[in-house]
């Protein structure tokens, strides 16, 4: 146990969680992230007397639940932190631990290299102020159009409301990813239509060695083009999980295109489109399954107005 990533964790749950003396905190690892979530709950030991540490089994896949016991412990923490594998981001876990009014941050995927280097270092007043304007056009926003490579995709947001992710989480129910900093929103089902090019990297192949083509009809991806096609449509199935879910927007400069996507989908200059569930930010879809892929030197426009030009904020 590096006494470095202690104390990396130490000022996180402090600066990130404002973690208080008696405060209930419950730190979520499991099998693959466990050096690290012990890490974190011998921080946690240093703010508090009512630590707790949870080790669950590895989940097979992004957005599936933790098992109960683990969600009941989430919904009577102050603060949660969850360090896994896989993401338990988008799972009814962790929006029912938010509504119970827990402070939660999600930490999918993190490498001990990610506490020290990358996003984690970044301005959080600058990924505050950036993020909060890309969300307050979102919620005046109607549809979207994502342009690249000579093909477009659109969606229609409208009367969806988009959701900040800052990497500070000070208040009651406030809750994202650690390291942070995206704008995103649940595109309406059903509305979104186009073809779209990824060529960052996708959850569960990690950075692309080529980009893909992903073709997207009434709300639903019907196909990918590109050497890792199997695998994502695998993990996706045939049903609820190839919903269009998520449309959000990289706000940290100082994040990097790394093969994981807690990180891949904070950088600035890039967007990304998830797949499956949406229900617990703003969507109808609940798939136990969410994939995110992302977009280099993306062009979008918000109702036509040009937002972003080949990777560039206009």
């Amino acid at each position: 146990m590096s006494e470095s990533i202690i104390e990396v964790a130490k000022n996180i749950l402090k600066n990130n969680l404002g973690v208080k003396e008696q405060e209930k905190v419950l730190i979520l690892s499991d099998e693959d992230k466990s050096e690290l979530g012990k890490s974190l709950y011998k921080a946690a030991q240093s703010l508090t007397t009512n630590a707790v540490y949870i080790e669950i089994p590895d989940s097979s896949r992004a957005g599936e639940e933790p098992p109960l016991i683990a969600a009941k412990a989430m919904e009577l923490a102050d603060v949660v932190v969850c360090i896994t594998k896989n993401s338990v981001t988008h799972t009814n876990a962790k929006k029912n631990a938010v509504l119970a009014g827990a402070r939660v941050a999600t930490m999918p995927g993190i490498s001990e290299e990610m506490f020290t280097k990358g996003a984690i270092t970044a301005n959080y007043e600058e990924v505050t102020v950036l993020t909060n304007k890309l969300v307050a056009q979102l919620d005046q926003t109607k549809k979207v159009r994502i342009e690249k490579d000579g093909f477009q995709f659109t969606f229609s947001i409208e009367q969806r409301m988009g959701i900040r992710s800052i990497g500070v989480y000070k208040n009651m129910g406030e809750s994202g990813n650690l390291p942070s900093g995206e704008a995103y929103i649940a595109p309406v089902e059903g509305s979104a239509n186009g073809t779209l090019i990824v060529d960052g990297s996708f959850v569960g192949v990690g950075k692309l060695e080529e980009p893909i083509k992903l073709v997207i009809k009434d709300g639903r991806l019907v196909d990918i083009i590109g050497y890792c096609s199997e695998t994502i449509l695998n993990i996706l199935g045939q049903g609820l999980g190839r919903n269009v879910a998520e449309f959000g927007i990289g706000t940290n400069l100082a994040a990097r295109i790394t093969g994981n996507i807690l990180e891949d989908e904070k950088v600035a200059g890039t967007v990304h489109i998830a797949f499956g569930s949406n229900k617990t930010f703003g969507g109808e879809t609940e798939a136990g399954v969410h994939l995110d892929g992302i977009i280099l030197t993306p062009t979008f426009y918000l109702d036509n107005k040009l937002i972003m030009k080949e990777g560039k904020f206009i």
